[in-house]
């Protein structure tokens, strides 16, 4: 398997191949090539082939070995091949437990705990649960039937998986490991379970202050992201402040700048590239989402910055507008204008406030506006055709010259002789 003719392969073929002249060489049909050049070079009188043929006539051989070989009964083919991947196997993984190199070469947790049990990376693939159960089974000879309700527990209630993490620890292949290995795995997988566990509390705290701080950015694109924006910013004002151009490319100053100067590309988008939409667009759209998104980023980070009242309503609207902004691109059904999707969010907004007839007050108001500033736009209006008309009466009240009059005559010039 590994290219090494061995002594008791060397001694096989010593006694089986008979060695012919130069001119008519033994043929050997291999399927290792390595194999094959390594027994080519100690007996050049054999002519190792691996073409397809041979491929073909062993995988014959291997499905008729018991019709071919009248000495081997039903199954020994089969035990002869677990028996030969169970001792590759232990050689690979060098089954010694007083081996201390390989402990050294796999530091991480999960490739040094499969060492010991590596069946368990196959059942479980959450790295969590993983360092969970390291932490509980320990060593893979200590469990047992009586400990199926706790890894029943930590691997979501799934009996099925619990049942088969107990089963392949009684046949698992992997190698013994020493107290002092177990316990630093052990440490090692506390450490890993406590991480994980401030990482979660962290990211709970972070979609507490998100929404109250940025509900609408948050809602937009995601409490990590918008959070990522304000720190850049430097705060939610910097952020309200910038341009969507400007915040579309936060993140990417490195890449602008070498963009200019090199007079390249400038990048199509910054910190806003982790956000869903982007991954979700084609390769053709995502520099015309990643500007619409950046629009929509600014406006709630504006109505965060400068709204009395903290809502989700205008983040749900704009969420909304880049999801059929998406559909746009892919089958082009026509999205939502702004000024609709904004009324629509506005209506709400006013109609959930039910403090001291606020909403109607407010809605009064704007309506107020809206009819002031129709009246300012009749009067200028009016007012300018009244100059106009003016203008032109003052023209026509102006007396008309003749022709006659606007002719100068020149006087002659006599020439004297």
């Amino acid at each position: 398997m590994t290219g090494i003719v061995n002594d008791h392969l060397k001694a096989f073929l010593e006694m089986n191949v008979p060695k012919g002249k130069k001119k008519s060489k033994s043929a050997l049909g291999l399927s290792d090539k390595n194999l094959a050049c390594a027994i080519k070079a100690e007996f050049p009188f054999i002519e190792c082939q691996t073409s397809e043929v041979v491929q073909d006539l062993l995988r014959g051989v291997r499905l008729h070995g018991e019709k071919l070989l009248k000495q081997l009964q039903p199954g020994d083919l089969a035990q002869a091949q677990l028996g030969l991947g169970h001792s590759y196997s232990r050689a690979k993984v060098k089954f010694n437990v007083n081996r201390s190199d390989n402990m050294i070469i796999q530091a991480i947790a999960l490739e040094w705990y499969s060492w010991h049990f590596p069946e368990l990376s196959r059942l479980v693939a959450d790295s969590q649960q993983y360092a969970r159960l390291t932490r509980l089974i320990q060593n893979k000879s200590n469990l047992t039937d009586e400990n199926l309700h706790d890894i029943t527990a930590l691997v979501g209630d799934d009996s099925a998986i619990a049942q088969s993490i107990i089963d392949a620890a009684k046949i698992s292949m992997g190698q013994d490991i020493s107290d002092v290995d177990l316990q630093n795995i052990v440490t090692f997988a506390d450490r890993v379970v406590s991480l994980a566990d401030h990482r979660k509390r962290l990211h709970i705290y972070l979609i507490d202050k998100m929404s109250v701080v940025a509900p609408n950015l948050a809602e937009l694109i995601g409490e990590v992201v918008g959070a990522r924006l304000i720190s850049h910013a430097g705060s939610l004002t910097n952020l309200a402040k910038y341009p969507a151009s400007t915040l579309q490319i936060l993140g990417a100053e490195k890449a602008l700048f070498r963009a200019l100067k090199t007079k390249g590309n400038t990048p199509k988008y910054g910190l806003i590239y982790h956000s869903s939409f982007i991954g979700r667009a084609g390769l053709k759209n995502k520099g015309r989402i990643s500007r619409f998104l950046a629009n929509k980023c600014s406006i709630a980070s504006r109505i965060d910055n400068f709204t009395d009242t903290p809502t989700t309503k205008f983040g749900e609207v704009l969420r909304k507008q880049v999801e059929e902004r998406l559909s746009f691109y892919e089958s082009g059904v026509p999205p939502t204008k702004n000024a609709d999707a904004m009324r629509e969010a506005m209506d709400f907004v006013l109609a959930s406030v039910s403090v001291g007839g606020i909403a109607s007050n407010a809605r009064t108001d704007i309506e107020t506006k809206d009819s002031d500033e129709e009246v300012d736009v009749k009067s200028s209006k009016k007012e300018k055709k009244r100059k106009r008309k003016s203008i032109a009466d003052e023209e026509e009240e102006k007396p008309k010259k003749s022709k006659k009059d606007k002719k100068v005559k020149k006087p002659k010039v006599e020439v004297g002789s």
